[in-house]
């Protein structure tokens, strides 16, 4: 099974899948694409305008995190609804940080 996660040196870089304009921002679990990739799947209120769905992103998971926002940004899928985080840290506790979401 794959994570929705990988460690890198500074930090992990995290798998998401986003739906903008949902009725609550929230983190939903894990699902797996039919090619086995698995993405954290995650909604947010804001529209995907000016970047403001992907700020929200940020912040949210930032907050689940307990990190910095200045630490988490979007590296890849900027106008995607799959998108790539880096998060700045402790690779090994943003790891657990991440499973704990999960769970």
């Amino acid at each position: 099974m794959s994570t929705s996660f990988r460690l890198r040196e500074n930090g992990i870089d995290l798998y998401v899948r986003l739906t903008p304009k949902a009725a609550l921002d929230r983190i939903e679990g894990v699902e797996t694409t039919a090619d086995g990739r698995s993405h954290l799947k995650a909604r947010v209120r804001a529209v995907p305008e000016n970047g403001a769905a992907n700020q929200a992103l940020e912040r949210m998971i930032a907050k689940a995190l307990g990190v910095s926002v200045s630490t988490v940004s979007v590296v890849a899928g900027g106008t995607s609804r799959l998108k790539t985080l880096r998060i700045l840290g402790d690779a090994a506790e943003l790891a657990k940080g991440v499973e704990g979401m999960i769970e």
